[in-house]
């Protein structure tokens, strides 16, 4: 039997960097359960809406966004007793040192510069999905 493929939700308001980031997880080895959420909004709303066992294995999410900023998302999520223990991995084009800062002093557990290159921007997804879903061990409510 082969194995249950695993959950992500990505959340980014750029319907371009949704469309790369889902041709860079196709390009996988691995299947992947992804699901998109176009703002932060609709992103807490997926992930409060979802049985226990049905949540993402991790959530990658990007910084700058219209209506409600990645921070904000980082923060609901983390104050969440339900989500709070959900990896989160922040996708952003700015190297900032105080937006790198600001991510993981709210919990992040990883923060990834979107590269400009689609091959380089592929290459990353494929990581961040290589890790964060193949090896990372998960809690045990999302096996």
């Amino acid at each position: 039997m082969a194995p249950k493929p695993k959950r992500i939700l990505l959340v980014d308001d750029n319907p371009n960097d949704l469309e790369l980031a889902l041709a860079a997880f196709q390009e996988s080895d691995t299947p992947h359960d992804v699901r998109t959420a176009t703002g932060g909004l609709a992103a807490l709303e997926l992930l409060r809406a979802a049985p226990a066992e049905e949540r993402p294995h991790v959530v990658l999410l990007d910084l700058n966004m219209t209506h409600m900023d990645g921070l904000s998302v980082l923060d609901a999520i983390r104050s969440d007793p339900g989500l709070h223990d959900i990896p989160v991995v922040m996708l952003s084009t700015s190297r900032a040192q105080g937006d790198i800062q600001a991510c993981y002093a709210r919990g992040a557990s990883a923060y990834v510069v979107k590269p400009m290159d689609f091959s380089r921007f592929t290459d990353a997804v494929k990581a961040i999905g290589g890790f964060w879903v193949d090896l990372n061990e998960a809690p045990p409510r999302l096996h």
